[in-house]
């Protein structure tokens, strides 16, 4: 999954499948059309969740493997030609949706009292479900940071350049939405719980201090990972999931989950879905313990359902970004803000946008 289209992308759905061509869009009475994503985490959604639903209940679920905007969105929902059933969604791009109009109510009284209540808040709105969460976490290389030597721990430990020294790497910002400034607040001394409404200012003063010191301003999932292979960089911000990949590979690497930050993908039902009844039934489904478990043992991405930590093992799960003892330390990502619109008519993400072209620029 391309998770900067995910995130960044507010105006933007990204709907996906192995077996659909571009063309075959039309829909077959009874068929579901779920978009999974593509790659590892289109598989995952394939064998966690479509094979079991589709044994459970006999539907027949079509994976999609495309992309659609939200403008197409709105022009299948107004035309009344509604082509797609499931879809998951980037906080935002599931806000939008909600806000516009496209999107169903997600029907709770379907769901087991047991089922629902362990399902996290977060993960419960009135047009969306959440799938699964995912975090940026610090990274360090172990050959340079050795275990008899001090290792930083937090943001403000990473701008402690003499204390820690080491080539660094943080996130662009050039998309906005995404990008250093909750790690610039943290290490400046905001507390976690202060982080929003961000003061703009103050994050880019931030990021003064530490530009000097920043080797390179990643762009990418694929090109941190690469640095990190290659030992291009000593310390830096990363998914987590890229550097699981190469713990497991044997790579030199440890990640520090204090003051990660966390966010998440929401299933959606699109207004007017032909099949909205065993769309909810679907995403129902995908929501269960054991389905969320099998899901996260599969791919390295937290389950929103508590109770999956019962049936996944002990270090399996403390891999992952909403086990107890990381959600402790996490953030959760504020969407809402960076959607928000101001009096000059750009949204909190297009000021960070905007600001920081000009910043790197200096």
């Amino acid at each position: 999954m391309n998770r900067r289209h995910f995130l960044t992308t507010l105006s933007t759905v990204a709907i996906a499948a192995p077996y659909v061509s571009r063309g075959a869009w039309a829909q077959s009475p009874g068929e579901l059309r779920v978009q999974l994503y593509g790659g590892d985490v289109g598989r995952a959604n394939i064998e966690a969740y479509v094979k079991p639903f589709e044994a459970e209940t006999g539907v027949k679920v079509i994976p999609i493997t495309d992309d659609a905007t939200l403008p197409q969105l709105e022009l299948m929902v107004t035309q009344s030609n509604v082509t797609l059933d499931v879809v998951a969604l980037s906080p935002a791009a599931s806000l939008v949706g909600a806000q516009k109009g496209y999107l169903e109510k997600i029907d709770y009284s379907i769901y087991k009292k047991e089922e629902l209540d362990a399902i996290m808040d977060v993960a419960k709105q009135p047009y969306g479900v959440s799938g699964f969460v995912y975090s940026w976490v610090m990274f360090y290389n172990t050959e340079h940071f050795p275990a008899n030597k001090p290792r930083p721990n937090s943001w403000a430990e990473f701008w402690d350049v003499e204390k820690f020294p080491g080539v660094r790497t943080l996130e662009t910002g050039e998309y906005g939405v995404e990008g250093p400034w909750e790690e610039a607040l943290l290490a400046d001394g905001v507390n976690a719980d202060a982080l929003y409404p961000m003061d703009i200012d103050r994050v880019f003063t931030s990021l003064d201090k530490i530009k000097p010191h920043i080797r390179k301003w990643w762009t990418s999932g694929s090109e941190v990972q690469q640095m990190m292979r290659e030992k291009a960089a000593d310390i830096g911000n990363c998914y987590d999931g890229r550097a699981g990949v190469l713990i497991d590979e044997g790579a030199p690497l440890e990640i520090s989950r204090n003051q990660a930050k966390l966010t998440t993908d929401y299933w959606g039902v699109v207004k007017g879905s032909p099949n909205a009844d065993n769309a909810q039934k679907f995403i129902e489904f995908a929501t269960r313990a054991k389905n969320q478990a099998a899901f996260a043992q599969l791919i390295a991405y937290g389950p929103v359902n508590r109770n999956a930590f019962k049936l996944i093992p002990e270090k399996r799960g403390r891999r992952l970004p909403t086990h107890p003892d990381n959600l402790a330390s996490g953030i959760f990502l504020n969407m809402k803000w960076y959607s928000d619109i101001g009096s000059g008519g750009l949204s909190n993400a297009d000021r960070l946008r905007e600001r920081w072209n000009q910043w790197i620029l200096l």
